[in-house]
């Protein structure tokens, strides 16, 4: 979102703000606010960042770094349907971690329609997602895992879909995760047709 280097302040400050914002939503963040969560003085966080729209951005910055690999192992084995059950429950908000991510990313997509930074910065992650899960459709295709007729960028937009909708979903209403490994796998196949 930004090509500035961060200094370990700001670093420091932008984790302050997410914390705030797993906790309480982004409402809760502000410079008093931040500036109290870390520790430093109020005017140490005006001076880090001009704008709360600066602050934010460097917050957006230190989530997509803190997001690891979505799931283990080569995208798309032992099998793609296998793989894509991981990925579904490696983002499903099923331990605190997960959960205060979920809560992270969800204040910056609410923010997204309005903000055409972060916006911008949201579908092109989600465009590198849909991009490669349709690239391993088709590499299962063409190893025979999966039909030939199915749709690689159906698959791969319906797959982000429900994602974020089981993200969204188990923020509220938390289930077993064993019952959630079987709906998404039921989900999957569906999908794939398999």
């Amino acid at each position: 979102m930004s090509d500035v280097e961060r200094t370990s302040r700001q670093i420091e400050l932008a984790d302050a703000g997410l914390r705030l914002v797993a906790g309480d939503g982004m409402r809760a963040v502000t410079f008093r606010a931040v500036a109290s969560e870390s520790g430093w003085s109020l005017g140490a966080v005006q001076r880090a960042f001009g704008t709360k729209e600066d602050l934010q951005a460097a917050m957006l910055e230190r989530l997509r770094d803190s997001v690891g690999p979505y799931a283990v192992g080569e995208p798309g084995r032992p099998t793609l349907r296998e793989w894509l059950v991981e990925l579904v429950l490696a983002v499903a908000p099923l331990d605190d971690r997960r959960r205060a991510m979920q809560r992270q990313g969800h204040a910056f997509a609410e923010l997204a329609p309005y903000d055409d930074r972060i916006g911008r910065v949201i579908a092109e992650d989600d465009a590198r997602l849909r991009a490669l899960l349709a690239r391993l459709v088709r590499r299962a295709q063409g190893e025979g895992e999966i039909d030939a007729g199915v749709d690689p960028d159906g698959v791969a937009w319906a797959t982000l879909a429900f994602m974020q909708g089981i993200a969204s979903q188990l923020l509220y209403d938390l289930q077993p995760e064993a019952d959630v490994r079987r709906w998404v796998d039921a989900v999957i196949r569906g999908l794939l047709q398999v």
